[in-house]
């Protein structure tokens, strides 16, 4: 008897779907396993059900043929197709990064108490207990700074501290080599006070003419 010509259309009935799915799926992978031995090729087949169970055929590995297929397009692929890829990357990078300023440009008016008026109960009472948060972590990084500028300020102390100190010995030390010649002048200005003392001086009261030189 002749087999009738099978239109290639869905099955409709699914009984019979499903029964020429079982046979032809074994075919094919008969087939699959006969070219990979007889013709010594590398081949592999993955087949899903409708539904969506995985039947799978690989002389090789499944894992391996993908990779190397994956190769052998990227190998293929023209310039202009590369490009043209590229471009497109570059385009829907761009809009991505277009859409996340949008929303970080309406975050920052939010938090600046623009823009409220279309916001919930619930989106308000998040925005304060964000600021609350970048409140409290401000005033942490404050307090940190100001024991740090006070340890700072500790440290310049004990170094001018000592630097005091050694001036001070350097000092005294000055002060002792300097007294004995200080001491010194002070004899020679008492005997030069002693021989002044010595001249004689005389108050003569009178005329001129009746002062007598005293030889």
């Amino acid at each position: 008897m002749v087999r009738g010509k099978t239109q290639m259309r869905r099955i409709e009935n699914a009984t019979s779907r499903q029964v020429t799915f079982s046979k032809r799926r074994n075919g094919l992978l008969k087939k699959a396993f006969e070219l990979s031995v007889l013709c010594d090729a590398e081949v592999g087949l993955i087949i899903f059900s409708p539904r969506g169970k995985l039947y799978e055929y690989a002389s090789s590995s499944t894992q391996e043929i993908i990779e190397r297929y994956k190769r052998h397009t990227k190998d293929r692929v023209h310039p202009e197709n590369q490009a043209g890829a590229q471009h497109q990357h570059m385009q829907h990078e761009a809009a991505s990064l277009m859409k996340k300023i949008e929303l970080l440009e309406t975050s920052k008016r939010k938090f600046l108490g623009e823009g409220l008026q279309s916001c919930t109960l619930q989106e308000v009472q998040h925005i304060e207990k964000q600021l609350e948060r970048s409140v409290s972590t401000i005033r942490a990084r404050k307090l940190q700074v100001y024991k740090e500028q006070v340890e700072k300020l500790k440290e310049k102390e004990k170094i001018l501290a000592a630097e005091n100190a050694k001036l001070r010995e350097k000092f005294g030390g000055l002060q002792e080599r300097q007294t004995p010649s200080v001491e010194k002048e002070g004899e020679a200005l008492c005997t030069d006070g002693s021989e002044q003392s010595d001249v004689e001086t005389e108050l003569f009261i009178g005329p001129p003419e009746c002062r007598v030189r005293r030889l």
